[in-house]
């Protein structure tokens, strides 16, 4: 039997990495990650592989970040472009709100980049870039 994938598909992990933060599940966000994934932030760190993910992650959602709610509908709206059919690489727009409402606290929208890929039937993330939206010209 022969496996299609559908932007659906990846628009899926998408959600459920979405949710996983929202629910401030940091095993749940992790396991979204193939185990030699890298995780890039707004700042320019880098966490290596699906356990620094998880574990940093697990940090953020029980200190500074408990509550935080992501914003917008980052699979609804990401572009989603397939460079082979088991590699994938989606941009989106997003922001995050530290007091949990639906929209992005000022100075907290980002646009993503993912790089996502089919292993065994499955999508991961195996690449993660996170952007601050920011005026060039202030």
């Amino acid at each position: 039997m022969t496996t299609t994938t559908t932007e659906a598909d990846v628009r899926a992990v998408l959600g459920r990495l979405t949710q996983a933060w929202n629910d401030g599940d940091a095993a749940a966000y992790g396991r979204l990650f193939t185990d030699d994934a890298d995780y890039v932030t707004f700042f320019g760190l880098n966490f290596p592989g699906r356990e620094a993910i998880e574990s940093s992650h697990r940090a953020l959602f029980e200190g500074p970040l408990k509550g935080s709610k992501l914003t917008g509908a980052l699979g609804a709206t990401a572009k989603v472009r397939f460079v082979r059919p088991d590699v994938t690489v989606v941009v989106a727009g997003g922001g995050s709100s530290l007091t949990g409402t639906d929209t992005p606290d000022e100075g907290r929208e980002s646009t993503v980049s993912f790089v996502l890929v089919r292993e065994d039937g499955e999508w991961l993330i195996t690449a993660f870039q996170n952007t601050r939206v920011s005026d060039p010209r202030s």
